[in-house]
C-alpha cells in the first residue's frame, strides 16, 4: 500500500493541558472542520467522539489517550488527545515520548494551571516542539495578555502571539492575525465553518502594530532574511514570517501562541494552519538511536522506509471487538500485517496479525504502516508498554519509557466466589494497559492491595473492573504510599549455611549500605574480586538487594534511595549457590537497614487552591491545621490563588472540606511535589500499627 501523502507532509501531535481548559473540545472541532466527522461532539452532553469510555462520557473527563487521524491542506495529522487529570499523567508521559510536536491548551481565564507545567515540563523532557492556543477568550475574566505572560512566568517559556483576539468575554468574535496582518470574523450559523477576512478594527490598529513589530523583532534573532529587513526597516512578507516561525519552533526557541473559542467554533482552523506550518514532521525530528541488543553498540536508524523497521509499543488497551491492541509509533522501515517482528527487549518474536489505524474506539484495517505512522497492533501477546517492535535480521533496543510510582493505595477483595476467580484477570489487563496501576499482595494478611496516583485514578479502576470485567468488590479505604529509607552507614555481614536434603547451601557476603540521593532509587556495586565470589554469583546478590528493598523494615513500605556495595564474602566451590548468595543478600540488608537510622517518608503534594477573597483566611488556616506551608498567593480578578504544599495524608477527604469552608466556591488541584519525612510522633504510630498487625 502507498503512502498517500509525503511524509513531509505527515504531523504527529498530542494535545496536552490542564484539565478542563478545552482540550477534547478542541479536537472535537478540529475533527469537525478537517471532515473527519459530521458535526462535532460536546463533552458536557457526553457526545465527544474522543471521549469514548463510559466514565468519560459520565464525568466529562478524559481518563485515556484516545488516537485519530484526518487531513488539512492536503497534510495527514495524527493526533492523541490526552488527559489533563494529574492522576492519569502517564498517559501523557508516554504519548508525547512518540509524538513529534504539541499544542499546548492553555484557558483564557486561568492561564497556565498547575497540570499544565506538568505537561509542559514532560514535553521539555522530550524535546517536542510546541504551539499554543489560548482557548476560552469568550469566557468571563478571559485576558490574552495575562495567559501569554503566566507562561513567561510559570514555564520559562518564550510565547511569541501571532494573533490577538478580537473583543473578549461575550464580546469575542474572532481573531486578528499578525502575520497576514488582518481580521477573521467566523460565522456562528455554520459552527464557524466559514468567515469573512477584514480589515483590522480601528481599535485594534494600534495594538496590532506594536504586535507585529515585536513579532519581527523576535524573528530576527534567529533568521537572517528577517533580520536583513528588519535593520533596513523594511517589512517581511508574510512567508518569510511563517519560514522563521516554523525555525524557532522546531529549535525550541519560541512558542507561537494562537487564540480562540474551540466551544465557539472560533480559530481552530487558523490553529489547524499553525499545526502544517510550524509542527514538525518525522522527517524533522532527530532520526531514533537506540543500542544493539547483543553488543550493546549506539546505532541510528534514518526515518526511511527503506531502513530496518523499528519501532515503540507506548500503550496496550483491550479493546471488546479486536482483543488486545497494541500502539506502536513506527520509527523507521514497515511494520506488515501478517510478518514476524522481535520483540528485542525481550528477546521474543510474535506475529503481528492485523495493523488498524485508530479513530477513538473505532478501526480502520491496515496492510503495512510506514515511517510516522502510529497505529495499533493486533496478535502480540507477551508486548508491554514501552517494549521495542524491530526486524529479525537488524535487532536494536530503543530508549524505554519511565513511569512516575504511584502514592496511594487501597485494599480490595471480591464480593462472591465466582468474582473472585474472575479478579485476578481483570486485575492483570488493567496492569497492562496502566503502567502506573500495581497490584501487591500483602505476604503477612493475604490482601491484594492495589496502587494508583490518586483518589480519582483508583475509582475509576474499581468501576472499570465491574463494567468491563463485570467483577464485583469490596474496596478499602485510599492509604497512603509511604517509603523509608537510612539516613546512616553500615556494614553488614551474613552468613547463610543451611542443610537442604544432606546438601549444604552457603554463602557469606559482606555488604556496605549508605544513604542515596533523593529520586536515587536503588545503586548496587561489586568491590570483590572473582576469587572472593565468582562473577556468576553476583547478579543472585544484586537482585536479593533488589527484592529486600521492596519490602522495609519500619512498616514494610520499600526502601528508597539507597546505595549498596557488595565489599566481601565468602563461598564453597561444591556448597554455594545463586539461591544462597540471593537469601543471604536479603538478609543483610535487612538487618543492616535496622542499624542505618531507618526513616519513614510521605509524599507531599504541590496543592493549588482558587477560592473567593472571602475565604481565603478560612482555607489558610485549615491548610495550616494539615501541616500544610504555604508558599505564596496570587490574585486572580475577584479570587485569590493559594499555592502550599501538604503531605498527602492530610489531603484525603479535601474536595468535601473545601466546599463546606468556601460555600461550594472552593476548587483545588495537587501533584506529587516530593517525598519528605514524616514527623517522628506520626511515624511512631505508623510503625507501632504495623508491628501491632
Amino acid at each position: 500500500m502507498a503512502r498517500t501523502v509525503t511524509l513531509q507532509m505527515v504531523r504527529n501531535i498530542g494535545i496536552m493541558a490542564h484539565i478542563d481548559a478545552g482540550k477534547t473540545t478542541s479536537t472535537e472541532r478540529i475533527l469537525y472542520y478537517t471532515g473527519r466527522v459530521h458535526r462535532p461532539g460536546e463533552v458536557d452532553d457526553g457526545a465527544a467522539q474522543m471521549d469514548y469510555m463510559e466514565q468519560e462520557r459520565e464525568r466529562g473527563i478524559t481518563i485515556t489517550s484516545a488516537a485519530t487521524t484526518c487531513q488539512w491542506r492536503d497534510h495527514q495529522i495524527n493526533i492523541i488527545d490526552t488527559p489533563g487529570h494529574v492522576d492519569f499523567t502517564a498517559e501523557v508521559e508516554r504519548s508525547l515520548r512518540v509524538l513529534d510536536g504539541a499544542i499546548a491548551v492553555f484557558c483564557g481565564v486561568g492561564g497556565v494551571e498547575p497540570q499544565s507545567e506538568t505537561v509542559w515540563r514532560q514535553a521539555d523532557k522530550y524535546g517536542v516542539p510546541r504551539i499554543a492556543f489560548i482557548n476560552k477568550m469568550d469566557r468571563l475574566g478571559a485576558d490574552f495578555e495575562r495567559a501569554v505572560q503566566s507562561m513567561r512566568d510559570r514555564l520559562g517559556a518564550n510565547p511569541l502571539p501571532i494573533q490577538l483576539p478580537i473583543g473578549v468575554e461575550d464580546s469575542f468574535r474572532g481573531v486578528v492575525d499578525l502575520v497576514e496582518m488582518n481580521a477573521r470574523l467566523m460565522h456562528d450559523e455554520d459552527l464557524g465553518a466559514t468567515f469573512d477576512t477584514v480589515a483590522i478594527p480601528d481599535e485594534l490598529r494600534e495594538a496590532a502594530d506594536l504586535a507585529r513589530a515585536a513579532l519581527v523583532e523576535n524573528l530576527a534573532e534567529i533568521d537572517e532574511t528577517v533580520m536583513e529587513l528588519f535593520v533596513a526597516g523594511e517589512q517581511p512578507s508574510a512567508e518569510q514570517l511563517l519560514a522563521a516561525l516554523r525555525v524557532g519552533t522546531l529549535q525550541g526557541g519560541l512558542v507561537p501562541v494562537l487564540c480562540g473559542s474551540a466551544l465557539k467554533n472560533k480559530g481552530v482552523q487558523k490553529l489547524l494552519d499553525a499545526i502544517v506550518d510550524f509542527l514538525p514532521s518525522p522527517l524533522d525530528r532527530p532520526a531514533v538511536s537506540g543500542r544493539r541488543p547483543d553488543s550493546d553498540r549506539e546505532e541510528t536508524r534514518a526515518v526511511d522506509d527503506d531502513e530496518a523497521y523499528a519501532g515503540i509499543v507506548f500503550k496496550i488497551l483491550t479493546d471488546k471487538h479486536a482483543g488486545r491492541l497494541s500502539f506502536v509509533r513506527v520509527y523507521s522501515g514497515v511494520l506488515e500485517a501478517g510478518k514476524t517482528v522481535l520483540i528485542a527487549n525481550k528477546n521474543k518474536k510474535e506475529r503481528v496479525q492485523r495493523l488498524m489505524r485508530m479513530h477513538a474506539d473505532k478501526r480502520e484495517e491496515l496492510k503495512e504502516a510506514r515511517c510516522g505512522d502510529i497505529v495499533a497492533v493486533v496478535g502480540l501477546k507477551s508486548i508491554q508498554t514501552g517494549d521495542t517492535l524491530t526486524a529479525l535480521n537488524k535487532p536494536l533496543l530503543l530508549e524505554e519509557m519511565d513511569f512516575p510510582e504511584p502514592v496511594i493505595f487501597v485494599a480490595i477483595e471480591p464480593k462472591t466466589k465466582a468474582d473472585q476467580d474472575k479478579l485476578a484477570g481483570a486485575l492483570d489487563g488493567l496492569s497492562e494497559e496502566d503502567p502506573t496501576f500495581h497490584i501487591r499482595k500483602d505476604p503477612d494478611s493475604g490482601q491484594t492491595i492495589i496502587w494508583g496516583m490518586g483518589e480519582l485514578h483508583l475509582e475509576i479502576l474499581c468501576d472499570r473492573m465491574q463494567r468491563e470485567y463485570n467483577v464485583a468488590c469490596n474496596v478499602g479505604r485510599p492509604q497512603v504510599a509511604y517509603r523509608e529509607t537510612i539516613t546512616a552507614a553500615v556494614t553488614k555481614c551474613f552468613e547463610f549455611n543451611k542443610e537442604t536434603g544432606g546438601k549444604g547451601n552457603y554463602a557469606k557476603v559482606n555488604v556496605a549500605l549508605s544513604p542515596g540521593e533523593y529520586g536515587s532509587g536503588f545503586a548496587f556495586s561489586n568491590r570483590v574480586p572473582p576469587e572472593v565470589i565468582p562473577a556468576a554469583y553476583i547478579p543472585a546478590v544484586e537482585n536479593g538487594l533488589r527484592q529486600a528493598c521492596d519490602t522495609g523494615v519500619l512498616a514494610g513500605y520499600p526502601l528508597v534511595d539507597i546505595d549498596t556495595a557488595l565489599v566481601g564474602g565468602a563461598y564453597d566451590e561444591s556448597e554455594s549457590s545463586e539461591m544462597a548468595f540471593l537469601v543471604a543478600a536479603t538478609q543483610a540488608l535487612w538487618d543492616g537497614a535496622r542499624e542505618a537510622d531507618p526513616v519513614l517518608l510521605e509524599p507531599v503534594m504541590e496543592v493549588e487552591i482558587n477560592v473567593p477573597a472571602d475565604f481565603l483566611g478560612d482555607v489558610t488556616g485549615h491548610l495550616n491545621a494539615k501541616r500544610g506551608r504555604i508558599n505564596g498567593m496570587e490574585q486572580v480578578r475577584q479570587e485569590r490563588v493559594v499555592k502550599a504544599q501538604v503531605p498527602l495524608k492530610e489531603m484525603f477527604g479535601y474536595a468535601t472540606e473545601l466546599r463546606s469552608l468556601t460555600q461550594g466556591r472552593g476548587v483545588y488541584t495537587m501533584q506529587l511535589a516530593r517525598y519528605e519525612r514524616v514527623p517522628e510522633k506520626i511515624a511512631a504510630a505508623i510503625t507501632r500499627l504495623y508491628v501491632g498487625s
